[in-house]
């Protein structure tokens, strides 16, 4: 018998509470009879009968290892599902939404896409980065999960023509919500905020010794900019907040402005970006000035009042941390360049550069060995050696059958001294890095994760593209 795989659209014929009560996972379902998957012991007429008086249908029962059913079960019938309540789980219950935020929240999801189309509808988790496909549920349950989640974000129920923005808080983390009209309904995208970021430790990010070595001696000077560059979901609100976390206690004075604010942090003060009342980056960021702040966190640099307002204030005593959207750690250089800042500010403000991305890491239960091939890179990537052993995705019950389990950062790191500082004075940070034997590019860091078979070629193909 292989791995037990339950088709989204049979999830719902059980619920949770009784598939773990009969141990019974669905294999098939058609008109009139449902056919089930159950450990040896359970597979008797006694059993077969009461399934038939609950759920209503023909029960038919196949039995399995009961170590396959156990694994079926954590993934598909997750205790978590229902918080332990008896009721059975069907769209158009009253504690479906409760359900569907209570799931993703224990999956470590960081968002809930709810689609739509022209026969049928669906919601997708995203997992460490990947979509995957949860529930398919019937168009006309999904119009009252839309209002549901609307009357929940305090939004307008009525008003289905234009896109809305609303915010669900629940008792340990909020969500935000985001809805789109598109051509068969309402699309509805949810993000999971509001997490403790209390455990979030530098350590545990994947930063080398060296690396994390560099951060730290930028992070102890009292002012200067520390700038985070990466695509949108690359980690790096993660590597701020762990960076906010090693800075907060007593002695100083912390401020931040986000949009959103994706954590929170006991003792650090918090703002919510607010643009449609001109609460923006560099209006929030001149009021922070006469909040005698230590250190200061902008969510973004993405103009160039922002990125002088945040030299000014490096200028002036305070540490600032941020983000911005460049493609390497020497890129930053030239985007502040770009932005308007005269390179003489940059060499004396910025103490340190970093690109980051993040990798799946290969599910160490199914991971497959394959044969190393040249020709399988991008033809613009040098290969500084070749690995001992390389690794394919295969995907298991373990990892959602996705071949991938966790992530992992991989860090450009790129601390300002008085060489570097020259050379972006006189605009030769990409030549004089060229030169320099010892500098890894971040293509090169994701080849070394790779040789170390933690992650796939397909993971980090794009990566490699970026030389």
């Amino acid at each position: 018998m292989g791995k037990i795989i339950v088709n989204s659209d049979f999830i719902h014929v059980v619920s949770t509470d009784l598939a773990n009560y009969y141990k019974i996972v669905p294999k098939e379902v058609n008109e009139n009879l449902i056919l089930f998957y159950c450990i040896q012991s359970n597979n008797t007429f006694e059993i077969k009968e009461e399934l038939e008086l609950l759920i209503g249908k023909q029960i038919d029962l196949i039995s399995v290892e009961e170590s396959e059913i156990t694994k079926a079960l954590s993934i598909y019938y997750r205790k978590e599902r229902i918080n332990n309540s008896s009721k059975t789980l069907t769209v158009n219950s009253n504690d479906f939404l409760e359900v569907l935020l209570s799931e993703a929240k224990s999956l470590k999801s960081s968002d809930i896409h709810c689609e739509v189309y022209e026969k049928s509808a669906r919601i997708r988790f995203r997992i460490d980065g990947q979509l995957i496909e949860r529930y398919k549920i019937e168009t006309e349950n999904y119009l009252e999960l839309v209002n549901k989640i609307k009357i929940r974000s305090k939004l307008n129920i009525t008003e289905k023509r234009l896109p809305q923005d609303g915010r669900i808080t629940t008792e340990d983390f909020d969500v935000r919500v985001s809805i789109l009209p598109t051509l068969y309904g309402e699309k509805i995208v949810m993000r999971l905020l509001g997490q403790d970021a209390s455990n979030i430790d530098l350590t545990s990010l994947g930063f080398q010794k060296e690396e994390l070595d560099k951060y730290l001696e930028a992070v102890k000077k009292p002012n200067g900019i520390i700038l985070i560059s990466g695509p949108t979901g690359s980690g790096k609100t993660t590597t701020l907040y762990a960076t906010l976390r090693l800075l907060n206690d007593t002695k100083r004075n912390i401020v931040t402005v986000e949009d959103p604010i994706e954590y929170t942090l006991k003792g650090i003060n918090q703002v919510q970006l607010k643009e449609d009342i001109g609460l923006t980056f560099a209006s929030a960021l001149k009021s922070f000035l006469r909040q005698d702040p230590d250190v200061i966190m902008l969510g973004e640099i993405r103009d160039s009042e922002t990125a002088l307002m945040a030299i000014r204030a490096s200028l002036t005593g305070h540490l600032v941390l941020s983000t911005i959207h460049t493609n390497s750690a020497i890129g930053t250089v030239s985007r502040l360049i770009d932005m308007g800042v005269p390179p003489y500010l940059i060499s004396e403000t910025l103490n340190l550069s970093v690109a980051q991305r993040l990798v799946r890491k290969l599910c160490s239960h199914c991971k497959e060995e394959v044969s190393f091939d040249i020709n399988d890179f991008p033809e613009s990537f040098k290969i500084p050696y070749e690995p001992k052993k390389i690794f394919k995705a295969k995907g298991c019950n373990e990892c959602y059958h996705t071949g991938y389990k966790g992530r992992t950062a991989i860090y450009d790191v790129i601390n300002i001294n008085l060489a570097i500082a020259n050379a972006i004075k006189s605009n030769t940070i990409a030549s004089h890095f060229e030169k320099d034997e010892n500098y890894k590019s971040l293509p090169e860091k994701a080849y070394d994760v790779f040789a170390k078979g933690e992650t796939s070629l397909d993971e980090i193909y794009s990566i490699l593209l970026n030389v």
